[in-house]
């Protein structure tokens, strides 16, 4: 088993997070008086990456290393530090006027050492030593640094520092734990108590490391500057980060596509901490007597009970809300998503729900403090009376599906169920107005992952639509017709998924309420008609996966009538 570390110094000596390359178990946290304690650790990782400077210029011109001048227009200016570390005899010195001296005679222009890069002289010291002393350790050990590891983690700068002159800033901190989990760091690691002489900062950072160690290992390293320049000892002189690993044919084309990759990343940056990063149950191989291995995507256990907090999350946090605050138009589940979303950012919310909305739903709005107000008979009665309530207070209308930033909203889950499970071959996504699929086509398009809508027999918008060449009316008659009851998916849904989701599968209403029965007898799973469709359109063999395919099913609504779901399952 190949083993890992991310190491950042501390009060008590070094931190390091140990894991195997697969990320199979919450890591292994420890603190150690010195480094080469870690080196020789009974896991014996075979890549460390380590939060300290390694190679040391003999002289230095300009603001620092080359790494540091490179990486810190990277990261936002005053929330993050990239120490300018001095020239080698400068950290080699013992006090710290001294080392003042001496960094600026070797330095142009002259720079003096702050107190701050002066504390880590010793830890810089004791690796300088340790690499120079046993070659072979340079391909085993790697500077990092880590909050370029979280803005690579982000794609783009983060919102919060992670701390404010000097204390620790819960935003900031929140905001990186939700990055880490999205790599893999499962939660109770990231929120967990640091060991004695580290401090909570310090584990994250240490984490972080450890996600950047296994994409090293993974050939995905990415070393700044590229390739890695050498001191006079022959010590590399790099700060190393990744690549995200993106779809090869993602090419200019895909730029074009209604909502794009970087979009979606965008949206994920700016929804972290706000929507809870979602668990993967694997079944296994030979789940449902056949060959495939199979594991579902437990967005039920969402925020609000749906996978709709992401993208009202992604609407309240891109578009300026007026004082008339939002409204949108709902079965249910995009509703409580607007509530929960627009209560947490202290917004006023107005709620169109049709008669069909269940008790359950209704109720969950109105506990997340939003107004409600029955607007008609069937979905689209309710998108009418929305639009003219809109019409008439300026409101911000927050569409559940026809809207790029829901798109991307939604496009989140698809981001970060890649990086849970890097190697799925299709993805089974419950289809109602087409918000949802759309935003996992997105992320997906070009790659290999085939995205397979599910829709019931009684409610097939997107089905019709891409029969059709476009979008078209159909009716509604369903079990699951209050979250999977659109009657037309709208052209913008359309352009998404025409080309990228390889077909619809359509399933029977008897094997929607048995997948609820089934998802809840079996894994105790409390899960409405339309977020059991995908797993329904599994199990009745509407889908039927191929020998070997890494198969991932979406469960994606938990807003259940426990009294129903009680009769259901018996």
């Amino acid at each position: 088993m190949a083993w890992l570390a991310g190491v950042d110094g501390c009060k008590g000596g070094w931190i390091a997070a140990f894991c195997d390359m697969q990320f199979g178990e919450s890591p292994i946290v420890s603190v150690f008086r010195d480094f080469q304690s870690i080196l020789t650790h009974e896991t014996a990782p075979g890549i460390v990456a380590v939060d300290m400077p390694i190679g040391l210029p003999d002289r230095v011109k300009g603001s620092g290393r080359g790494p540091e001048q490179a990486v810190r227009p990277l990261l936002v200016a005053r929330q993050s530090s990239v120490f300018a570390i001095p020239a080698r005899p400068a950290v080699e010195a013992g006090d710290y006027a001294r080392a003042c001296a001496l960094a600026l005679a070797h330095s142009e222009p002259p720079r003096k050492v702050s107190r701050q890069g002066f504390h880590l002289f010793p830890k810089i010291r004791e690796i300088d030593v340790l690499l120079r002393a046993e070659p072979g350790l340079r391909d085993r050990v790697f500077e990092v640094h880590p909050e370029l590891a979280f803005r690579t983690m982000r794609g783009v700068p983060l919102d919060h520092p992670k701390k404010i002159k000097g204390v620790v800033n819960p935003l900031g901190m929140a905001e990186r734990r939700a990055l880490l989990q999205e790599a893999g760091i499962p939660f109770a690691a990231a929120a967990g108590r640091p060991p004695r002489g580290a401090a909570a900062d310090d584990l994250l950072d240490a984490l972080a490391g450890l996600v950047v160690a296994r994409h090293i290992a993974a050939g995905r390293g990415k070393p700044v500057p590229d390739p890695p320049g050498r001191d006079s000892h022959g010590l590399p002189v790099a700060i190393w980060t990744f690549t995200s690993p993106t779809p090869p044919s993602q090419d200019r084309a895909m730029s074009e596509r209604p909502v794009t990759r970087p979009m979606i990343e965008e949206a994920a940056a700016r929804i972290a901490g706000h929507a809870r990063v979602t668990p993967v149950m694997r079944l296994g191989p030979g789940a449902f007597d056949g060959g495939a291995d199979i594991s579902l995507k437990l967005e039920c256990l969402q925020h609000a009970g749906s996978f709709k907090t992401r993208g009202a999350f992604n609407n309240l946090l891109s578009l300026a809300v007026p004082a008339a605050g939002v409204s949108a138009a709902s079965g249910g589940n995009h509703g409580a998503a607007v509530a929960y979303a627009a209560m947490k950012r202290g917004v006023k919310a107005t709620i169109f729900v049709p008669e069909i909305s269940p008790a359950a739903k209704i109720e969950a709005i109105r506990r997340f403090g939003a107004d409600v107000v029955v607007g008609g008979a069937q979905y689209d009665d309710a998108q009418a009376a929305c639009d003219r309530f809109v019409a008439e207070t300026g409101a911000l209308k927050i569409h559940p599906f026809a809207a790029r930033e829901t798109i991307a909203g939604q496009g989140t889950l698809a981001r970060e169920w890649d990086l849970q499970e890097p190697d799925l071959d299709t993805v089974l996504v419950a289809v109602g107005g087409g918000g949802l699929i759309s935003g996992i086509a997105s992320w997906f398009a070009g790659s290999k992952v085939k995205v397979v809508g599910v829709e019931p027999e009684g409610s097939r918008a997107l089905q019709a639509a891409l029969e059709a060449r476009g979008p078209v009316e159909v009716k509604v008659a369903s079990v699951a017709a209050d979250s999977l009851g659109a009657r037309n998916v709208g052209q913008l849904v359309y352009d998404v998924c025409n080309g990228a989701v390889d077909h619809v599968a359509l399933v029977p209403d008897a094997a929607i309420t048995k997948a609820q029965a089934s998802l809840w007898r079996d894994f105790r799973l409390a899960v409405e008609p339309g977020g059991a469709a995908a797993f329904g359109a599994l199990s009745s063999g509407a889908y039927t996966p191929s020998e070997g395919e890494r198969l991932g099913v979406l469960v994606c609504g938990a807003n259940v009538d426990l009294a129903k779901l009680a009769s259901i399952a018996g």
